[in-house]
């Protein structure tokens, strides 16, 4: 039996009122592109947030490549250094270079003297050369601090600079949601073409006439999943129950 990239066994996240999540369980494999869909306040933020280790569950486990938690720093970057996340505000440094934001990419593989090396020198140039080639993006802008982009090349940045880090498992948490439709169309048409086998995908989405490209769909309401299936079937019914109003206590 192939072993899931990740798998997360009867997740629970506590929350105020009611669970931020609750009885998750979902396993993504190699090759597989994920569509995440759900309403504000479904979870889907608390979902990515414990995949890839920035939050932990209250209970159940999370498996990366079949192994649990490591317990040693040194065992859980080794860990998230196989899992890359684009958030939505892309968390790029403004006052630092295109090949600075780019190696940041790979600081779960450096050492610290590298790490402050990249604030200083242009560190492994082509390789960084070589990843705007792959966004369509003029290796030109390598010198040019963030702050100078615009957002479509902002994105693009943020992309190439998971390709720097090379994970298996990419999760992004609505990367789309600001966009506008041209801009939104590109970005995720580049998202899908970079996941092939080995990697995966995971990816939040707040609209659902966007999942034909996708190899699952699953729904989120209230924390609990609701559905799990091919883009094919994600019938109409399901979309109006996953999205219905909550009653009023």
């Amino acid at each position: 039996m192939i072993q899931p990239l990740l798998e997360l066994r009867s997740i629970e996240v506590a929350g105020r009122q009611q669970p931020r999540l609750l009885g998750i369980d979902l396993s993504v494999h190699a090759g597989e592109r994920i569509a995440l869909l759900g309403p504000s306040g479904a979870g889907k933020s608390t979902l990515m947030a414990v995949a890839n280790g920035l939050l932990q569950p209250d209970q159940g486990t999370v498996l990366w490549s079949g192994e649990p938690r490591a317990r040693s720093s040194r065992g859980r970057r080794r860990q998230l250094q196989r899992i890359g996340t684009l958030w939505q505000d892309l968390r790029l440094i403004e006052e630092l270079t295109v090949q600075q934001n780019l190696n940041c990419g790979r600081l779960g593989q450096w050492n610290l003297a590298q790490a402050l090396l990249n604030l200083l020198l242009p560190l492994e140039s082509e390789a960084c050369r070589a990843v705007l080639g792959q966004m369509d993006l003029d290796p030109a802008l390598l010198n040019q601090p963030i702050g100078s982009l615009s957002g479509g090349q902002r994105q693009r940045i943020a992309i190439a600079r998971l390709l720097r880090q090379d994970p298996v498992l990419w999760l992004a948490d609505e990367p789309l949601a600001s966009l506008d439709p041209r801009l939104a169309d590109e970005l995720l048409e580049l998202l899908l073409r970079q996941t092939a086998a080995p990697r995966a995908l995971l990816l939040s989405l707040h609209r659902p006439d966007r999942i034909q490209g996708f190899s699952r769909v699953i729904g989120l309401r209230e924390g609990q999943l609701q559905f799990d299936c091919k883009p094919q079937d994600v019938s109409a019914p399901m979309l109006q129950a996953l999205y219905a109003a909550t009653a009023e206590p």
